[in-house]
């Protein structure tokens, strides 16, 4: 089996949204080199262009390629113009297979002449896309033609043309077949040095937590961890396990985040104890962020570690909290200051559950949803566009298709930076600069953590907007699809001095600097350090006027 699979081909024949379908239907890792470039240059690809000219742009994207192939089991979506250079071209035949995406010049001209503020694409003059994909494409089709494999976009969905580049993978012993039918609901597999776990979300599907923790862990005793606001889901988890021949143990904690305390850990670890728990029994939580941050705690510290699920009932930490491994609990002096990084072993996403939600509480998690999209991937947005009423509704399979996208999407981050050490995982905080510190500001009262971090994207699309990096039709943009789906822009009112101050204690700044996660363009986000203070207060004051 060959290591890696490469997407290679033009502008606009779809390798980046192809690329994570395929991640997602194998369980790889998802690599974007444009995505890895920006990152390691701190800067636009259209800022490297002017600094360091074409030369330069091809040796950090050679870079980028060789660190994406000495990994294993990854999809790389490439540039269009990775096959000019004959060492990336030798690299990719000797690490992976290489697959072209192909489509003709009209399609291109096409999909490209739609793009609103999409991808930069320095190599093609945007007033000129009727032009230059004839002759820049004729340039380098022989190179595109030394694939092992191509696909012709011209009239396939983007689903449909990943189903063909894995069944060509397949054909070619480049990697396993698609997801068998009884994975369907597989959104990833997360990778980290401890090792691999798959992140399912599907619906009605709490019923098969017993089924997946004897298949995927194997304890003989389980202990489900809820609080009382997600007792009934913990409830149907218990019975599960006990079906699957796995005597389990229910624990309940009051509500709230006031509750994910030392305290409340102190009397897990005593009824553990008193029900004599064993370093392989597993440790199961089920329900919001609260939960999962607390018994992962618990997991990760009681007899030096313990396997752990997570079974989510919240959006928020359905696409969110349970995918990463963070844990912790809180202290009088901030939030999550006591923790550890403990990986699950498995998370159990139903999206059914989330109909039972209060709607305020509802509606919180789908900002997290739009964050991933407008930091990751403008097609996801472009369907949470067209698709609000549905997704707010609930509906069964646009719900949770979007929903187990957005996981993969946090899935992808985290098995690149698993413990926030690369900076790839930063870029999972847009919006929660200010957001952190508007509810801080409030006492944690007024906001809700999705509402806080809605404010917080467009105060930090405000500065992207005034950096020249985001065009103001993408800041309203990104205004309309918050507000489409019941999310404030706004903190009217709020003191802005004390959100400032706030900003300045939060755990991204360093040596003083705030470091801003900002887009580069509508699913493209970035890190900014030298982000001037009079943007910042002037965005600040365009989020708290009256």
């Amino acid at each position: 089996m060959s290591s890696n699979l490469y997407l290679v081909g033009f502008s606009g024949t779809g390798k980046t949204t192809v690329g994570r379908i395929v991640a997602r239907s194998l369980g790889w890792e998802f690599i974007d080199t444009d995505d890895e470039i920006v990152r390691a240059a701190g800067a636009g690809i259209d800022a490297i262009f002017a600094e360091r000219a074409e030369a330069g742009f091809r040796d950090l994207e050679h870079s980028a390629l060789a660190a994406a192939a000495r990994g294993r089991q990854r999809v790389v979506s490439t540039g269009g113009g990775i096959v000019t250079q004959e060492r990336n071209r030798d690299l990719m035949q000797r690490t992976g297979l290489v697959v072209c995406l192909e489509a003709r010049v009209e399609t291109i001209q096409a999909r490209l002449g739609a793009e609103e503020g999409g991808a930069v694409r320095p190599m093609i003059d945007p007033g000129h896309v009727g032009e230059v994909p004839l002759a820049l494409k004729a340039e380098r089709q022989a190179l595109y033609a030394l694939s092992d494999w191509t696909v012709h976009t011209d009239r396939l969905t983007a689903e449909q043309a990943a189903q063909e580049v894995v069944r060509a993978a397949g054909l070619l012993g480049g990697a396993p077949g698609p997801v068998p039918d009884g994975d369907r609901d597989l959104a990833a597999v997360v990778r980290t040095s401890s090792g691999s776990y798959p992140v399912w979300v599907g619906w009605d599907r709490i019923g098969s937590v017993g089924e997946i923790a004897a298949r995927v862990v194997g304890p003989d005793v389980a202990y489900v961890i809820a609080d009382e606001g997600s007792a009934r889901h913990a409830r149907r988890a218990q019975a599960s396990l006990e079906a699957a021949g796995i005597a389990a143990h229910m624990f309940t904690f009051p509500m709230g985040e006031a509750h994910k305390t030392l305290e409340t850990s102190g009397l897990i670890y005593r009824w553990l104890a008193g029900r004599r728990a064993e370093r392989g029994h597993l440790v199961c939580a089920v329900g919001g962020g609260v939960v999962g941050d607390l018994a992962g705690y618990v997991a990760a510290t009681y007899l030096r570690g313990m396997p752990f699920a997570q079974v989510p009932t919240t959006l928020l930490s359905m696409v969110d909290a349970s995918v990463g491994g963070k844990t912790g609990v809180d202290l009088p002096q901030g939030k999550n200051l006591v923790g550890a990084f403990h990986q699950p072993r498995f998370v159990l996403s139903d999206v059914a559950t989330l109909r039972t939600l209060p709607e305020r509480t509802r509606t919180e998690g789908w900002a997290e949803v739009i964050k991933h999209a407008l930091a990751f991937d403008e097609e996801l947005l472009s369907d949470m566009e067209e698709r609000a009423g549905e997704l707010r509704a609930l509906e069964r399979e646009p719900a949770t298709d979007v929903i187990r996208r957005s996981v993969a999407i946090k899935a992808d981050v985290v098995s690149r930076d698993e413990g926030e050490t690369l900076g790839a995982r930063i870029l999972l905080n847009y919006g929660h600069t200010l957001g952190h510190a508007l509810e801080a500001a409030t006492g944690y009262g007024r906001f809700l953590h999705g509402e806080a971090v809605s404010v917080g994207m467009m105060a930090a699309g405000r500065i992207a907007a005034d950096l020249g990096m985001l065009a103001a039709a993408e800041l309203e943009r990104q205004r309309r699809a918050l507000a489409s789906y019941g999310l404030p822009t706004a903190a009217p009112g709020e003191d802005a001095a004390a959100l400032r101050a706030n900003m300045l204690s939060d755990k991204k700044v360093r040596a003083g600097r705030v470091r801003w996660v900002l887009l580069d363009g509508i699913g493209r986000a970035v890190v900014r350090t030298d982000v001037p203070d009079p943007v910042v207060e002037g965005a600040i004051a365009s989020v708290v006027a009256a």
